[in-house]
C-alpha cells in the first residue's frame, strides 16, 4: 500500500495549458500538459524496459481534454493529440512535482541533444 499523499483537490486549467493538484500534506504542483504529456507512464512513452523510452517531440501545445479516475489510486488522462493510455498513480504525479525542475532540465536536454528545437 503506498504511503505517498494523495491529491484533495484536481483543477485543469484548460487556457493555461495547465493541471494543478493539491495533495494532502499541503503540497501544491503544477504541471504544464507537455510536461504530463513528455513524461506520461504509458508503454508507449516509456517502452518496455529501461532504455526503450522514446522521445516525444512536437508537444507544445499539448492540452488535456478528460480527466477520468483509476480506482482510489490514479488518474488516466487523455490528452487532445489522441494519446491516453498513461495511468498517473497518486505516487507518479507527486513524484513529477516534486521532481519537475530536474526532470524538465532532463527533457530539455534530451531535446536538444536530438537536434529538436521546441516552438514558442
Amino acid at each position: 500500500m503506498s504511503t505517498a499523499p494523495k491529491p484533495v483537490d484536481i483543477n485543469l486549467h484548460q487556457a493555461s495549458r495547465v493541471l494543478d493538484i493539491v495533495f494532502d500534506d499541503g503540497s501544491r504542483f503544477e504541471y504544464p500538459c507537455e510536461y504530463l504529456r513528455v513524461y506520461s507512464p504509458s508503454a508507449e512513452v516509456r517502452g518496455h524496459g529501461p532504455g526503450q523510452e522514446v522521445l516525444q517531440t512536437g508537444k507544445e501545445n499539448v492540452n488535456i481534454a478528460g480527466i477520468e479516475p483509476v480506482g482510489n489510486y490514479a488518474i488516466q488522462l487523455e490528452f487532445d493529440d489522441g494519446h491516453n493510455t498513461g495511468i498517473y498513480s497518486w505516487d507518479i504525479l507527486y513524484t513529477l512535482g516534486r521532481d519537475k525542475s530536474e526532470l524538465w532540465a532532463e527533457y530539455l536536454n534530451r531535446l536538444e541533444k536530438a537536434g529538436y528545437k521546441r516552438k514558442a
